[in-house]
């Protein structure tokens, strides 16, 4: 009975304890919030700088996603087009065609007889009647083939198109090597550009942050020396200028969202029309929801950290007389 009691007793100390933990953080969370609103002038400058900050890095971010939706949709245009010897015929060549479908290396297949290919040529290019004068069909049979891993395997590519180039049915192969090597250092150097940028803008975050809690810990520096003589601990002082620091980053975070979106709204007509112009269905793809929740979470993650290291190296040297 009295080990029941104990263990009833420490287990509602233990709750109290817990709530007053959450009742702590949440005054810290929420008085830091109204610290703020109550200097907006100097607040909104700090988390414009940081949202312009985290903007630019988004925007670097977003422009290589769509241009990755767009060399995607181009996929199909790094096929190979395997031309046909005139003394293949349709049948024989649709035949090939269904061969080199099986192939292990070959994603898709699709054969263009040479009156699919005269009469697509007359209905674009508007030679019609000046093509009904021939008295033959001088285009060939084709067969469009796309590889497997086309932009990731040179060596792979090279040896399709080599093995291709020795059926007696082609005549010759085309494919454009040139495009496919500078659309994959195109890419490659997007990416690494977005890595550095973000690095570089994180770092500006970062300081930038730390700077405004320097700046507000000097201000407070008076409420420091007397928590410091009545015991307070250092995780205890820090709390609210850590949750300042949050609150800034996790505005900004928000307000860079906001500019995001509002200059892809900008463009995103032109861009429209743009494709509309080229025949093409590309879509502007804007963040999405768990892209927009992980940029508030790095943006907030970013203040923190510069908050703490700055109140880790400053509170350190604040001693009390």
């Amino acid at each position: 009975m009295k080990r029941q009691t104990h263990s009833k007793h420490v287990g509602q100390r233990l709750l109290e304890k817990f709530q007053a933990y959450l009742l702590n953080h949440a005054h810290g969370l929420f008085s830091s919030l109204g610290r703020l609103s109550r200097a907006p002038v100097t607040s909104s400058m700090t988390i414009l700088v940081l949202a312009v900050a985290i903007a630019l890095a988004g925007c670097f971010y977003i422009v290589v996603v769509n241009i990755q939706q767009l060399t995607g949709n181009l996929q199909a245009s790094n096929q190979m087009s395997l031309f046909l010897i005139d003394s293949v015929n349709e049948a024989a060549g649709q035949k090939l065609a269904e061969q080199l479908a099986r192939h292990d290396h070959v994603e898709n297949i699709k054969f263009i007889g040479k009156t699919q290919a005269m009469d697509e040529f007359k209905a674009n290019s508007g030679f019609g009647e000046a093509l009904n004068a021939l008295e033959s069909n001088p285009l060939p049979n084709v067969i469009q083939v796309l590889p497997k891993n086309v932009l990731d395997d040179r060596v792979a590519l090279d040896a399709l198109m080599a093995e291709f180039r020795q059926m007696p049915q082609v005549e010759f192969v085309q494919v454009d090597m040139q495009w496919v090597e500078r659309l994959q250092a195109i890419m490659r150097i997007a990416n690494r550009g977005v890595t550095l940028v973000g690095v570089l803008l994180g770092f500006a975050v970062t300081f930038i942050t730390g700077n405004t809690i320097r700046l507000e810990l000097h201000n407070r520096q008076d409420e420091v020396f007397i928590s410091k003589l009545v015991g307070a601990t250092h995780a205890f002082i820090q709390r609210p200028f850590l949750y300042t620091g949050f609150w800034l980053g996790f505005i900004a975070g928000f307000s860079a969202w906001l500019i995001i979106t509002i200059m892809l709204l900008i463009v995103e007509t032109p861009v429209e029309q743009l494709s509309g112009l080229y025949n093409s269905s590309f879509q502007l793809l804007y963040l999405s929801f768990s892209e927009f929740v992980l940029l508030l979470m790095l943006a907030s993650g970013l203040a923190v950290l510069g908050s703490w290291a700055v109140l880790h190296y400053q509170l350190r040297q604040i001693k009390p007389q």
